[in-house]
């Protein structure tokens, strides 16, 4: 289990807080704490786990407790300080015992120097076992046994492990210039869910039409994972009375060891009982599949803000980004592109500005102030078009697919006043404004005119809110808050077959939600209460609902969510107090389906908490704390007139509940005994990867599946030593 522990710095200003203000919780301790900072607390202790592995996937998918049953638990804090000569020296450990342990270490000289070092570590558990024949799973070249029945083959897990390493440093060049550095390096090694499928028909594609009697297959092929992310950043910082600025570099480098994908199939079985030359079924599910390849962005940045009076300021930043992918096809086992060309060649560059103010502008109106904001992106994408063969085969039979560009220009903006009214009211007022240009997309041949979208090259959205707040009195606050905002945008465009793209006024098709007109209606209610001394409740109550319409009747009708629930905090004497809080969430989904199939998709979220902690006597500290959530999809589905009966589909489940106590005892000033009980059950049912008992299956029998009922314990113990 991993504990949580206030940071240093949080604790110091805090303390340094108490001691100014004073306060009937700042004992001795603490202020002795403040004047001699120095202390270095070890906690060592195990913890053990119940059940097997598959009973605790859903709560160990990320705290290191999916395969071992017990586990040392390790942690520590180190802080020492010279008041002579103000050097600092603090290291800590937190996990060290698991697969998510972390470790630092820093030194500095006040108001001169510092460097720090960080590294971590953090294993990804998938929930789900795989059952499989396949071998080399997690390679790029993994070999697809078929088995015979379903849940005869080998259980595989995959995980994905993360190492990352940071190195930073700081160093005032003068009272108000400090330099700063920081490199981070994070590797990722493991492997992923993930598959391949196609599927044969001379309706989508005129030249894949070749399907040795099969149409469709899906192959389960775990990508593997070997990568390398390199961050590096150097900056200076300007602090004068007025100004503030900060600019630098910033760099991007990833690397990965695995350029493709290239399975291969054992035996004559389904799509691959007639491998024939071409691109067939069979040849397609075996060609090599891309990885994400090498990449690297540079960037450079200037950044600051400006006081023009003690209540006015402006803040501002520009950056440009250059970002290039350049990986070589032959080098990572890709084929088919046109003769000459041997990489994407990737080149997106980026411009960003940002203009902000903030403040109180007008000295005859002391209670407004004004937030305004202005961002503009500009994103240009210099990659060479070139028309690759889609077939991922040689020879190369050109003008089948073309890559795309990605230019587009965004900005968004915001206005904001806010007043203070009489009687304790303020009352804000805001318009915002988010404008898109994207550029026109280039066609492939390989797909008939009337499978294209409709597109839109531009949209804009203009909104405007509304808020009231009150204070009630000492014990009750409240506010409202409205807003409204609507998009639409040029006029819509049906692409038609061609190289490069051509287009025409006569849209079909499926509409994309982003680009529809939407009308979006935003209502928020919220009132902390104060009833007596010893209770808060907080109150929150939140709808909001987007209705779209596009060139067609088909697609997104409309959109909504709510949710609503109350928080408390009582405080039952100085030694205990409980806490609770109840949530309801819900989104909702309508849309009509191409085919005449009506889908209403529903989410509702619904969670539930209560926690008590106390101290029974001076040395002994005790909690718990109790929790709910309940988790539903429901997919309701109807049809529309002359549409085919078709069955709906099962809702989707999640329900966890959990108990979590500790208890902690004193048995001096420098030594304390902890005990952490967590009990979790999980219920989970879904009809993805299986439903009614049966699984749902790859074409070569690979099944995906999880324990739909998981209950765990755990328990550790510490002992937790503070060295003066």
């Amino acid at each position: 289990m991993k504990i949580q522990h206030m940071g240093f710095n949080q604790k110091f200003l805090a303390l340094a807080f108490l001691a100014a203000f004073g306060s009937a919780h700042a004992d001795d301790d603490e202020l002795t704490q403040l004047i001699k900072p120095d202390s270095t607390v070890v906690s060592v202790g195990a913890g053990t786990v119940s059940g097997d592995s598959k009973d605790r996937t859903v709560f160990s998918q990320y705290n290191g407790w999916r395969k071992n049953d017990a586990s040392l638990l390790l942690d520590f804090n180190l802080i020492r300080r010279d008041e002579a000569t103000g050097f600092w020296t603090r290291a800590e450990g937190r996990n060290i015992g698991l697969d998510n342990r972390e470790l630092r270490f820093s030194q500095q000289k006040q108001g001169d120097w510092k460097y720090s070092a960080e590294y971590s570590e953090l294993v990804r558990h998938d929930p789900r076992t795989i059952n499989t024949n396949l071998l080399g799973a997690g390679t790029s070249t993994p070999t697809v046994v078929n088995l015979a029945t379903p849940g005869t083959g080998s259980d595989l897990n995959l995980d994905l492990k993360r190492k990352g390493l940071t190195l930073s440093a700081e160093k005032w060049l003068t009272s108000n210039l400090l330099f700063e550095a920081s490199f981070k390096n994070e590797n990722k090694d493991g492997a992923r869910l993930s598959g391949i499928g196609n599927y044969c028909s001379n309706v989508i594609g005129s030249l894949i039409n070749t399907c040795a009697g099969t149409t469709g297959a899906l192959l389960m092929l775990p990508e593997p994972i070997n990568s390398t992310t390199r961050q590096f950043e150097v900056r200076l910082n300007y602090s004068g009375d007025s100004l503030t600025l900060n600019g630098g570099y910033y760099g991007s480098f990833f690397t990965n060891a695995n350029g493709s994908l290239t399975p291969s199939v054992s035996g004559n079985w389904g799509p691959f009982t007639a491998l024939e030359p071409g691109p067939t079924l069979g040849g397609l599910l075996t060609r090599p599949l891309a990885l994400p390849p090498d990449n690297q962005a540079h960037q450079l940045y200037f950044a600051g803000n400006y006081a023009f009076t003690p209540k006015m300021r402006a803040t501002f930043k520009v950056a440009y980004t250059h970002a290039t992918q350049n990986e070589d096809f032959g080098s990572v086992g890709l084929a088919g592109a046109p003769a000459g060309v041997g990489g994407l060649g990737g080149v997106m560059d980026t411009t960003l500005a940002q203009l902000g103010f903030s403040g109180r502008p007008l000295a005859a109106a002391p209670k407004l102030s004004v937030n305004a904001n202005w961002r503009y992106e500009n994103k240009k994408d210099k990659t060479p078009l070139a028309a690759y063969s889609d077939n991922g085969v040689a020879p190369y039979t050109p003008g089948l697919a073309t890559n795309a560009s990605r230019s587009s220009e965004k900005a968004n903006g915001k206005l904001e006043a806010t007043y203070q009214l009489p009687d304790n009211y303020r009352a804000t007022l805001g318009v915002d404004y988010a404008y898109v240009h994207r550029n026109r997309p280039v066609d492939s041949a390989t797909i008939p005119a009337a499978s294209f979208t409709a597109l839109r090259e531009e949209t804009e959205e203009l909104g405007y809110r509304a808020e009231l707040r009150r204070s009630m009195s000492e014990t009750l606050n409240a506010g409202i808050s409205y807003g409204q905002s609507k998009r639409d945008g040029d006029q819509w465009l049906q692409l038609v077959a061609g190289y490069p793209a051509n287009a025409i006024n006569a849209p079909l098709g499926t509409a994309p939600m982003t680009m529809m007109d939407r009308q979006r209606d935003k209502l928020k209610l919220s009132a902390d209460w104060m009833p007596t001394s010893a209770l808060s409740l907080q109150f929150m109550l939140e709808d909001g609902t987007d209705k779209y319409s596009g060139p067609v009747g088909k697609g997104l009708h409309d959109s909504g969510m709510r949710s609503y629930g109350v928080d408390a905090v009582l405080t039952l004497s100085d030694a205990w107090k409980l806490t609770g809080y109840v949530n309801r969430g819900e989104q909702t989904l309508h849309m009509d389906h191409n085919a005449g199939y009506i889908l209403a998709l529903d989410n509702v979220n619904t969670s539930v908490g209560v926690g008590v902690v106390g101290k029974p006597s001076a040395n002994f500290e005790l909690g718990a704390d109790l929790s709910y959530m309940d988790d539903s999809n429901r997919y309701n589905q109807s049809m529309a007139t002359g549409a085919a009966i078709v069955d709906g589909l099962p809702d989707v489940t999640y329900r966890v509940t959990s108990l979590k106590l500790f208890g902690k005892y004193a048995l001096d000033k420098t030594a304390d005994i902890r005990v952490d009980l967590v009990h979790q059950s999980a219920k989970f049912n879904e009809w993805t990867w299986g439903n009614a008992g049966v699984p749902f299956a790859y074409s070569d029998n690979t099944t995906v599946g999880m324990q739909p009922n998981q209950s765990v314990t755990f328990l550790g113990a510490r002992y937790i030593y503070k060295f003066k």
